[in-house]
This record gives structure tokens, C-alpha cells and sequence, in this order.
């Protein structure tokens, strides 16, 4: 398994990263262990949860995912040779049940990671991210940025000082930004610089064929910044294994049994996906090798979340890291993104 450096640190991680928000929702347990098993089995060191996992998010299941990867590690031992990831909530979302609301405040910042800490059975968290803004911007598939003079935000400079005192205390060894622009992102550098405190290591975005907007201002500043991308939705909720396409909803999948997931559907996103189906299968690729390896091949992008649901799903995934793309399959990906450019952002 292919290992990059994460960040400015000295962590390597595997180049594909287990997702886990599934477990506990779509996933039991033991599927969550037979899971680990394996991708730890097969070179993987790099396991990403969040306090708010697993999805779609409920009171009743919140906390599951971290609770099972604790289990797991109880059992397993040798926790220093894996890095976790966990993530801190921001506000919104219908989370009132999560400490009356999450925001990204000193209070809120600590209670998360300790309730973290405690269900994942571990003294530290190798890589503590904040889940997304705690301000009005651009995120999970939101264009056209207005700006609020009215809005109720945290100050980024709050949220630094408090992932400070934890790095400080050692209950985090580096931290994380998800679901960032290009703005913020560099708000949180300066303000690591002008303070002493802990810079971003990563920036977590969802990036895959449908949704290239990393590329816009991120990708920049994770080569200049050293601030690689952990790509979330390589394969867009699966919709780019061609699975759903012709309406299609196979049993047990993730869009067949959750409405709210629309992101990458549409007249244009058919259109794409079904292109990028073609072109797979024209050079003798599955279409989620095709999508996966690409991810894989960009400069930028220090790890691929992958997520699955099934066996079969986690190795054909995993398997992508031995597939190398060829010049001509790159530039005819190049060509059907100019004609399907960002169709689901």
C-alpha cells in the first residue's frame, strides 16, 4: 500500500483511508470489524470517523461509529501504528440533540473531543478535524456566496486556540479542516503563524469526477501549503460505479434506502456519469477503478476516503491502488470534463 506524508508532520499514511461513516447505520459491528480486519490486513493505517457518524445523522445512532472503531482497537491493541481521524461537528444540520447544538467554541471543542476520546477507547486522536464552518460560506455543494453582516459565527481564532490547547495537552496530535474554502483555509494558516498554534495538516473536501471544484483555489494551497487533500466521495455516493443509473436502485444501497441523498442525481450528472461508465469499460476498467484511480493519481491528494458497505465493495476499492491510468484514458477524462464541467458541485 502506497503511504504519502500527511502534511508537514512525520505521519505517513496509506494512500487509501477506511471510511467509516456506515457503521451503525448500514453496517453492524461485526461488519465494522471484519472491515478493519482487513484493510489493516492489506497495508491501510489510516481510519477517518467523526462524532456525528454514523449518516444520515440521529440521536439514536450518534456516536456508533466511533464506538465500534473503540471496540475494535480495544481488541486489536497496537495502537500506535494506525493514525485515527476524528471530526469535531459544527452548527446546523438538525444536530440539537448533540450538545443542544454544536458550535465550534472552546466549550463545544472540548466536550466533542472527549466524548471522542472515551467511545473510541484511546488517549489521543491522531488527526482532529473541524467538520465544517462555523460561519456563513460555501459548503456541501453551496454556490454563489453571499455575504451576511448579521451572521452568529464563531471566530476561527476561538476554534485554533481551543484544537491548540488540546495538541497541548496531548489529547491531539495534529489537526484537520474539512468542507473548507480557500479562504478560510488560509485564515486558519496565518493565524497559526501569527500565534504559535498547530497549522492545518489536511483539509478533508469532496472531490471525485462529478465535482472538481478542489481544483478552483484548494489545490494550490495544498501543494503550496502542504495541506493535502483527504478526498471524501470519490465515487459521489457511488453513483459513479453505475449502479443507479436508468433509475435503477439496488437493494440495500445507500441512495436506495436514504432520499435526502441528492447531491450528484440529475439530467446532467446522468449524462456524465454514464460517459465515464463508457470510457471504463472501453479500456477494460470497472467504472469505480476508473474513478478511484484517478483521485488516486492527483498530486495533491494525500489520501482517498473510501466507504463501503459490503466485502466486495471494500476490495474492489482498495484494489484501485494498483491500477495506473494511462495517458490516453487521462486525457479523454480531461476531454469529458470540459464537456461535463462541475455537473454536481
Amino acid at each position: 500500500m502506497e503511504k504519502r506524508r500527511l502534511g508537514r508532520t512525520d505521519l505517513d499514511v496509506s494512500l487509501i483511508c477506511l471510511g467509516t461513516m456506515t457503521w451503525g447505520e448500514q453496517n453492524t459491528e461485526q461488519e465494522a470489524f471484519e472491515q478493519l480486519d482487513y484493510a489493516t490486513g492489506e497495508g491501510i493505517n489510516f481510519i477517518d470517523a467523526a462524532e456525528m457518524y454514523p449518516v444520515p445523522p440521529k440521536a439514536e445512532t450518534q456516536g456508533l461509529t466511533e464506538q465500534y472503531l473503540g471496540n475494535w482497537l480495544a481488541r486489536r491493541g497496537r495502537r500506535d501504528d494506525l493514525v485515527i481521524a476524528s471530526k469535531v461537528a459544527g452548527p446546523g444540520n438538525g444536530l440539537t440533540y448533540l450538545r443542544n447544538g454544536p458550535r465550534l467554541t472552546r466549550e463545544h471543542i472540548r466536550e466533542a473531543c472527549d466524548a471522542s476520546l472515551k467511545r473510541l477507547q484511546t488517549d489521543y486522536i491522531d488527526l482532529y478535524q473541524v467538520h465544517w464552518p462555523d460561519r456563513n460560506t460555501n459548503f456541501f455543494g453551496k454556490l454563489g456566496y453571499r455575504h451576511r453582516e448579521d451572521e452568529d459565527f464563531t471566530p476561527i481564532e476561538e476554534t485554533l486556540d481551543a484544537l491548540h490547547e488540546l495538541v497541548q495537552e496531548g489529547k491531539v496530535r495534529h489537526i484537520g479542516l474539512s468542507n473548507e474554502t480557500p479562504w478560510g483555509t488560509m485564515k486558519y494558516l496565518q493565524l497559526a503563524e501569527q500565534n504559535g498554534w498547530p497549522r492545518p495538516v489536511s483539509i478533508q473536501n469532496p472531490y471525485n469526477l462529478l465535482n472538481r471544484t478542489f481544483e478552483q483555489g484548494l489545490a494550490e494551497v495544498a501543494h503550496r501549503e502542504d495541506v493535502g487533500l483527504l478526498a471524501y466521495s470519490p465515487l459521489a455516493f457511488g453513483m459513479l460505479t453505475g449502479k443507479y443509473l436508468d433509475g435503477q436502485r439496488p437493494e440495500n444501497a445507500r441512495i436506495t434506502l436514504f432520499k435526502r441523498f441528492v447531491r450528484y442525481q440529475g439530467e446532467r450528472a446522468e449524462k456524465a456519469i454514464r460517459a465515464y461508465c463508457d470510457l471504463a469499460r472501453a479500456h477494460g476498467l470497472t467504472p469505480a477503478h476508473l474513478a478511484l484511480a484517478w483521485v488516486n493519481s492527483r498530486r495533491f491528494v494525500t489520501s482517498n476516503i473510501i466507504g463501503a458497505t459490503t466485502m466486495e465493495q471494500l476490495r474492489e476499492n482498495m484494489d484501485s491502488v494498483s491500477i495506473s491510468l494511462s495517458d490516453e484514458v487521462l486525457d479523454a477524462l480531461e476531454g469529458l470534463h470540459q464537456e461535463f464541467t462541475y455537473p454536481c458541485p
